[in-house]
């Protein structure tokens, strides 16, 4: 790194920022001082091709990092000061060899992505969730909150979306369970899928959003862009804002939820209910708007009833029973996910809620996975009118 260091403010006098230049007329400068300047003209070639690469990514893409991002197997990357760099690839965590020379340089990328959708990350603001333009997860946390120096987290998604096809392959979900969810989708039901961190959410309701007639208006609501919802041609993608800038207005996903029910959808996709929006999202699905999916932080598909109750509870205080009842009239559907110690993710468990009784809610389990057997089926549908009235 210490040759494209020497080079990088040569470079950067020599770039007309303003006219923003292409980037084969930045390499062509990286070129030209390779071999005019004393610190690269004797290297080896492989070195100097190395240097061209370090000195382009330094000024163009998001330094160290991008090698990072140009791997397809790796899916998270975390960054844990200017010079401590973890990759995971293969569901395996392990140390990276090249750091940031400064933390400076690493605070310049973290502007870059903060700047690049709209978001503000500083001393005053010093946690910020973000995104790349291909939409990886981004969550940077700076000084006084982080005491090891700027922390950058980014999670990785496929540049193609992974399909439930491909899902079947990897074993995380049998073919029957496949076509059983591909039916019910078709059919109207509104699903919410669960999970803990990194197991697979956004990817699975991508999978599962495939299955959406293609003649539907579709409204997907996100903290961040990330879902890749394919072959919807009617299809409006909302992002929440956060207040940072002076004078902006903050939006939240509450706000989308209500201003998405006045834009006439078939479905809404929520990327992630987490909070207050859970029963906005409730009462939407009670309204009309069947067939609805998204996802949610939970355990296990029981767990997934108490945490609804309680991001409920966060938003305004209503008696259990009435939470529990737009629970069971708004959601036909629970979709479980885990992740193995040898970071391979799959569907645990498919659950339907069958309805109350003694003023708890009653799940009834369909698929449940076992260890030698995978995904297998546990129980039939009991709630089948909609299911008829696809056949008919």
């Amino acid at each position: 790194m210490k040759e494209a260091e020497a080079l990088r403010p040569l470079l950067l006098g020599e770039i007309d920022i303003t006219k923003e230049p292409e980037d084969e007329r930045i390499l062509e400068l990286i070129d030209r001082l390779i071999l005019e300047q004393e610190v690269t003209r004797r290297l080896p070639l492989k070195r100097k091709l190395e240097v061209r690469q370090e000195l382009f990514y330094s000024v163009r893409r998001l330094d160290v990092l991008q090698e990072l991002l140009d791997d397809p197997e790796v899916t998270e990357i975390m960054v844990n000061g200017y010079d401590t760099i973890f990759a995971e690839k293969n569901g395996i965590i392990y140390p990276c060899q090249k750091s940031f020379t400064s933390k400076e340089k690493l605070e310049d990328v973290i502007q870059q992505i903060a700047g690049s959708c709209n978001r503000v990350v500083n001393e005053q603001n010093p946690i910020v969730d973000a995104r790349l333009e291909n939409g990886d997860r981004v969550n940077v946390v700076l000084r006084p909150v982080a005491l090891n120096g700027p922390i950058l987290t980014i999670r990785r998604f496929p540049e193609h979306p992974i399909t439930m096809g491909q899902l079947v392959r990897q074993n995380c979900i049998s073919q029957t369970a496949a076509e059983f969810l591909k039916t019910l989708v078709q059919a109207r039901y509104s699903i919410l899928v669960g999970g803990g961190t990194s197991t697979g959410k956004t990817t699975f309701l991508n999978a599962l959003s495939s299955y959406i007639p293609s003649g539907e208006r579709i409204i997907t609501i996100e903290d961040n862009a990330e879902l890749q919802i394919q072959g919807i041609e009617n299809l409006v993608r909302l992002e929440a804002r956060e207040t940072h800038l002076e004078g902006q207005q903050s939006i939240s996903i509450r706000e989308l939820i209500r201003t998405s029910l006045r834009m006439r959808p078939s479905r809404i996709v929520i990327g992630e209910v987490r909070g207050a929006e859970a029963w906005d999202f409730l009462q939407a699905l009670n309204t009309g708007h069947n067939g609805s999916l998204g996802t949610a932080h939970a355990n296990s598909t029981k767990d997934m009833l108490g945490r609804l109750e309680s991001m409920v509870l966060m938003g305004m205080e209503l008696p259990l029973e009435a939470i529990r009842r737009q629970i069971v009239s708004g959601i036909e559907i629970l979709v479980h996910l885990e992740r193995d110690a040898d970071g391979r993710r799959h569907v645990e468990e498919i659950a339907e809620i069958e309805g109350m009784r003694e003023g708890e809610i009653e799940l009834h389990p369909l698929f449940r996975w076992e260890t030698e057997k995978g995904l297998v089926q546990c129980g039939t549908l009991r709630k089948r009118k909609k299911l008829e009235r696809l056949r008919n």
